[in-house]
């Protein structure tokens, strides 16, 4: 099996780096229980430099952060320090403040009204809290130019005071939940979210390049963010880097790592919550973690874009019932790829995707540093990446 992935995901890079306006560079890991089956890289690391991607490559790996901040959660939840049904004000008064927006008016301030009743711990990790990001839809951007709220990569407290969408409960709305479920593990353990990470998380599972804030090692590794322009046109955006070090530790978005540091995290999944040096999750959670959390009917869907800059609009596998699990998105029939019904997969906004499938026991991690979101050349990397490895298992 080794042998045919290798050939074929080298293919895949090699196609996707060096086609017309392809992605400027690549790390592509797969993974079994045991190991990682196929590790490989391709292109630059800033577009018209000299450096390579390498294996060891540290990017912004943006919302596959979330999965991490799930975890810390969770191990909260198995303590029995929290409970998901709790609301979340317990924890973090200051999101009872949160109204609900109930349009604008004619000189285009917000109303808004209080919600029906308070969001939980379980909204927040479901995305179903009523919270959106600015660059997902047009209402939250009017809401946050209208009363001065920074936009969530200034990596404050004040980009996640926003407003909810709907009331708690109500729809799958994707955004700044895991944030404020960042802020509850902080008032729980006392310590900064990337501390309670490297302690509980990252140390267990021999995770070393990996934070909110850069190492010097890290830095000098660091691949660039890219900017594709309409017309296809790629900028390198080398000053583009969250703020280091960070006001806040963005539960939702704040990491920096390699993607060989992430295969650790996704074989934890793969072995029911075991690291290479000690226990992260209880087998129990790690199973309820990969259950479809909403409510009945309800799904997870498709974005649009308010900023198209930072995302284009997109869904994966369209067509196919999606669900949401704790804290991934979870396919509920066999996507094209070869993906089983059941698996977990998600992104990040630089054009970073991964999947667990617990059922093969295989996951794999495509990293990229491009904006915007859903990139013409770097999505459909990914997917033929996917289509390998699976091709690879039945051969």
């Amino acid at each position: 099996m080794k042998q045919t992935i290798q050939q074929a995901a080298d293919t895949v890079l090699d196609y996707s780096v060096n086609r017309a306006g392809g992605t400027p560079g690549v790390v592509a890991m797969a993974t079994d229980r045991t190991a990682n089956f196929y590790e490989g890289c391709a292109g630059r690391r800033s577009l018209g430099a000299d450096a390579a991607m390498t294996l060891d490559s540290v990017m912004a790996i943006f919302s596959t952060t979330k999965a991490l901040t799930g975890t810390a959660l969770m191990q909260l939840v198995e303590e029995g320090k929290l409970r998901l049904d709790d609301p979340a004000k317990k924890y973090v008064p200051e999101i009872a403040e949160m109204q609900v927006l109930d349009g604008f008016d004619s000189a285009g301030q917000p109303k808004t009204r209080a919600p029906k009743r308070d969001i939980t711990v379980n909204d927040l990790i479901l995305h179903i809290s009523g919270l959106c990001y600015e660059f997902f839809s047009h209402d939250d951007l009017k809401y946050r130019t209208a009363k001065g709220i920074p936009t969530v990569v200034s990596s404050s407290f004040a980009s996640i005071r926003t407003v909810l969408l709907h009331d708690p409960g109500e729809s799958w709305t994707y955004g700044v939940s895991l944030d404020w479920l960042g802020r509850i593990v902080e008032q729980q353990r006392g310590k900064r979210l990337g501390e309670v990470m490297a302690e509980r998380i990252f140390v267990p599972l021999g995770m070393n390049d990996i934070g909110f804030t850069l190492t010097d090692s890290m830095r000098s590794r660091l691949a660039v963010l890219h900017d594709r322009a309409q017309d296809g046109k790629l900028t390198p955006l080398p000053e583009l880097i969250l703020p280091q070090p960070p006001e806040c530790d963005m539960g939702g978005h704040g990491l920096y790592a390699t993607v060989g540091e992430y295969m650790k995290f996704i074989r934890m999944f793969l072995n029911d919550g075991a690291g290479a040096n000690g226990r992260v999750l209880k087998a129990e959670t790690v199973e309820a973690m990969c259950r479809n959390g909403l409510p009945a009917g309800m799904t997870s869907g498709g974005w649009s874009t308010s900023i198209p800059s930072l995302s284009n609009p997109g869904e994966f596998d369209p067509g196919i019932r999606k669900t949401w699990a704790y804290t991934f998105q979870r396919n509920e029939e066999d996507t094209v790829t070869g993906r089983p019904a059941g698996s977990l997969m998600w992104a990040g906004l630089g054009n970073l995707y991964y999947w667990i499938d617990r059922k093969n026991g295989v996951g794999g991690f495509w990293g990229s540093q491009i904006l915007p979101f859903m990139d013409t050349s770097s999505y459909p990397g990914f997917v033929d990446f996917e289509a390998a490895v699976y091709r690879s298992l039945k051969g």
